[in-house]
């Protein structure tokens, strides 16, 4: 997966490759392993269905596939237990992983097989599926099986099962320094509801007004996304959409004294904190590729200052929730999106253990970010050893 999505990253043409690949599995001479790369391509491609439709097929006959690793013979051996989802939907371990010298096996497990007996042989064991419908019956089913896990499990499932965002919410509301609005769920109907008369915006939540958030329920990446003002938009955001069910909540606007957005990632392993990145934006609504880090020098002076001074700066400044945070959330890795607000609170977006952490930025305009990239892999690494390592010692 990353080497597919850096290719994709830089602007290359996958579909020879896809032409290549789809010849293969035409003539029966495609492996497992490249009916997976197929699937990956297709998603990258846009083609979200057929790479999902590609991947039931692989599945039935493998679940069970190795990624390149660097070490003839690698320091410690990694299995991931994936879902069969989409590639947003699963920890993209690979992009942690690939230049580390540890042997990664990734273990998808779907409804209509059991988890093999004995189970490939491993040092840690680490669940990359997520919160989300699709991956629900491989966490079940991994979760029914912690109990008996012969190594070290990370990221166990009954703990995943928690980042959903209306249950984010009832877990961190009442931390100290931390904002994090209240996420309810509502029906299609509800919202034609609220279209005819804002009144009911309150008989859904009473901290609830104009104006709101809402997206689809299970959406990523911002699709189905807006802020909408009044019922009239209300009324065409539906009107543009299919989905029956959704997320609501109200708007926090966290603009700084400039007007500008700033929006962090920051990931956590094994309790501590990493400035992944921050974007800077005339919009609410920020992802880094739409906040124009890449044109402005001054955004990314900003962003490597965040990186520099994050221990002594944000980290410092956010200490206590951010304690807090990682005690209820309970997993050994994840990552949180967020802000400050402008009392200086810090504003949860939401947390989730499959966000993108990679390294695919030029470092001729993001010299900065390799090296915190790099710290980030290494803490994760360093990590599982000490995972497996205390394993063999209780095992002892």
């Amino acid at each position: 997966m990353a080497k597919l999505a850096k290719l994709a990253f830089d602007g290359a043409d996958l579909r020879p490759m896809w032409r290549d690949l789809i010849a293969k599995l035409i003539d029966g001479t495609a492996d497992a392993g490249e009916g997976l790369d197929l699937s990956l391509i297709a998603q990258l491609l846009g083609d979200k269905q057929t790479g999902l439709a590609i991947q039931q097929d692989v599945l039935k006959s493998q679940r069970l596939f190795r990624s390149p690793c660097l070490a003839t013979k690698p320091r410690l051996r990694v299995l991931a237990l994936a879902a069969a989802t989409d590639m947003g939907s699963n920890t993209p371990i690979e992009f942690l992983l690939e230049q580390s010298g540890i042997d990664l096996m990734t273990l998808y497990v779907i409804p209509e097989f059991e988890l093999p007996v004995p189970l490939p042989d491993h040092d840690v064991a680490i669940v990359i599926a997520s919160d989300s419908e699709d991956c629900r019956a491989a966490l079940d089913k991994i979760d029914r099986a912690v109990a008996r896990w012969p190594r070290p499990l990370l990221n166990i499932p009954r703990q995943v099962c928690i980042l959903d965002r209306d249950k984010l919410h009832r877990l961190l509301a009442d931390i100290e320094g931390l904002v994090i609005p209240a996420t309810i769920a509502v029906t299609r109907g509800q919202l034609q509801e609220v279209s005819r008369s804002a009144e009911v915006l309150a008989a859904i939540a009473t901290e609830l007004a104009f104006p709101v958030v809402v997206r689809p329920r299970g959406s990523h990446a911002g699709v189905g996304l807006a802020k909408l003002d009044d019922g009239a938009q209300m009324e065409r955001y539906l009107a543009e959409r299919q989905e029956q069910e959704f997320f609501i909540s109200r708007f926090v606007d966290y603009s700084g004294e400039d007007g500008l957005f700033r929006k962090y990632r920051v990931v956590f392993v094994d309790g501590r904190a990493y400035a992944c990145h921050m974007a800077i934006a005339e919009r609410w609504d920020i992802w880094y590729l739409n906040a124009g880090m890449t044109a402005s020098a001054s955004k990314r002076l900003e962003e490597e200052t965040f990186m520099h001074t994050f221990d002594i700066g944000f980290a410092r400044r956010h200490q206590t929730a951010l304690a807090a945070l990682v005690e209820r959330v309970g997993l050994e890795y994840f990552m949180i999106d967020c802000a400050e607000t402008g009392d200086g609170s810090l504003l949860i977006f939401e947390a989730d253990n499959t966000a993108v952490v990679h390294n695919m930025d030029p470092p001729s305009v993001f010299p900065y970010k390799s090296p915190q990239m790099h710290k980030i892999f290494d803490a994760f690494a360093a990590m599982l050893e000490r995972r497996a390592r205390r394993g063999r010692e209780r095992a002892a």
